[in-house]
């Protein structure tokens, strides 16, 4: 099952160290080569975005920065993994990496399971 990984810090906290980076490179390596991750990055500030609106029936465009929350998405994971106690399992070691290289930084990681269409069985 797929599962969202969703990596949330305040957005002023600024870029992480090189050996974070290291770590987390060696880290994601490992998991796409064993299958469980399908795709991650890290997200651009939200002063170089946009937040589209539905609100009493007519679509309005914010442009960044629009968050006032406390914390912003800053990066995200694809597992492919048979649960979400797995799951849980790969952020927790994604937020020990932070903890370990990136003393003082702090934030959340959200596991969320990826709803979509069945997998295709190549059949009929």
């Amino acid at each position: 099952m797929k599962y969202m990984v969703l990596l949330s810090m305040a957005e002023t906290v600024g870029p992480p160290p090189a050996e974070l980076m290291d770590a987390m490179n060696a880290h994601i390596g490992e998991a796409i080569a064993n299958g469980t991750l399908l795709d991650t990055g890290g997200l651009g500030p939200t002063s170089t975005g946009a937040l589209l609106t539905l609100r009493a029936g007519a679509i309005a465009r914010i442009d960044g920065p629009y968050a006032e929350a406390k914390e912003v998405v800053g990066g995200y994971a694809v597992l492919d993994v048979r649960s979400v106690e797995e799951a849980t399992e790969q952020a927790r070691r994604m937020l020990s990496l932070h903890q370990e290289f990136w003393p003082g930084w702090e934030g959340s990681v959200e596991v969320r399971p990826v709803f979509g269409p069945p997998p295709e069985d190549g059949g009929a």
